[in-house]
């Protein structure tokens, strides 16, 4: 029983962080239709400025600080840079763009940082908390990390759903040439899409570089397991995001503590085929209907 309730924590955990990279990629591809591959590599580079922070002597919350706003401005250039110039091009393009840009993010990466995995500093203890007797492998740092992606997600969802700024983005993602005609500015909807979703990953970086490290390809596993998040909760869906990530930080947690790490892979394989093969628009996907 402790070990199943270890388990269940630390796939909470890890699919909180999982359920951050799959909103970031969801909050994309509402607004441009466009799976975002290059997520992983904003992620990196963001964190990487946060550990320049602590490297060099500041706080943990001055690098989240600076990570968060390098998100926004990161988030926003890309989409006014690299992908509205393609935005009437076929989608194809789009996504080679976002390939291009993870490779360039990591090659600067590396140039400027090297290629040796960085450590970072967590927020509180690392030390499981004492249950009954028990330190079960469930952190104040990982309620920390739950807490703020949770967080996260409420402000995310009051936003879409409780304020014109939100509304429009979502007139702006579904009926573009209807919001242009009642005088939403789409293009700038679309900008504030990609920075919003910037500043998630660079949230869900900071959260996860203590266990993972810090380097030019550290996040490329995060992003695969974000992305397949996504889709199991439906790419549509923000709530299915939340939802996909949670289900398979539990399902990888269980796979690796019970049958072996090495399979964590094929585990999220197995399931993303079986939700895709009951709901090909994944659970809380919508398929061809949106409402606005």
């Amino acid at each position: 029983m402790g070990r199943f309730l270890d388990l269940t924590l630390a796939g909470l955990t890890s699919g909180a962080v999982y359920a951050a990279v799959a909103l970031a990629l969801v909050l994309i591809w509402r607004s441009t239709r466009i799976v975002n591959f290059a997520q992983g590599g904003m992620m990196m580079i963001t964190t990487f400025l946060g550990y320049t922070v602590v490297s060099h002597g500041g706080s943990y919350w001055l690098a989240l600080a600076v990570a968060v706003v390098a998100g926004l401005v990161l988030g926003a250039l890309v989409e006014r840079v690299l992908i509205r110039p393609v935005a009437k091009r076929p989608p194809l393009d789009a996504v080679v763009v976002t390939f291009g840009l993870l490779v360039g993010l990591q090659g600067v990466a590396g140039m400027v940082f090297g290629g040796t995995p960085q450590s970072y500093p967590p927020a509180f203890g690392i030390a499981g908390f004492q249950v009954g007797g028990h330190q079960v492998l469930f952190s104040p740092n990982d309620l920390w990390i739950v807490l703020v992606v949770l967080t996260v997600m409420a402000v995310l969802a009051v936003v879409f759903r409780r304020t014109s700024v939100g509304l429009r983005m979502r007139a702006s993602a579904f009926a573009p040439e209807v919001a242009r005609l009642l005088g939403v500015r789409v293009g700038r909807m679309l900008t504030v899409g990609w920075a919003l979703a910037a500043v998630v990953g660079a949230v869900a970086g900071v959260l996860i570089a203590p266990s993972t490290f810090v380097s030019p390809t550290a996040f490329d596993a995060v992003l695969v397991f974000g992305f397949t998040a996504a889709v199991i909760g439906g790419l549509d869906s923000p709530p299915g995001a939340v939802v996909g990530g949670l289900a398979l930080g539990l399902v990888l947690s269980f796979v690796s503590g019970y049958l072996g790490p090495d399979i964590v892979t094929l585990g999220a394989l197995v399931v993303l085929i079986v939700v895709l093969m009951v709901r090909p628009h994944g659970l809380f996907g919508a398929g061809t209907r949106r409402r606005v």
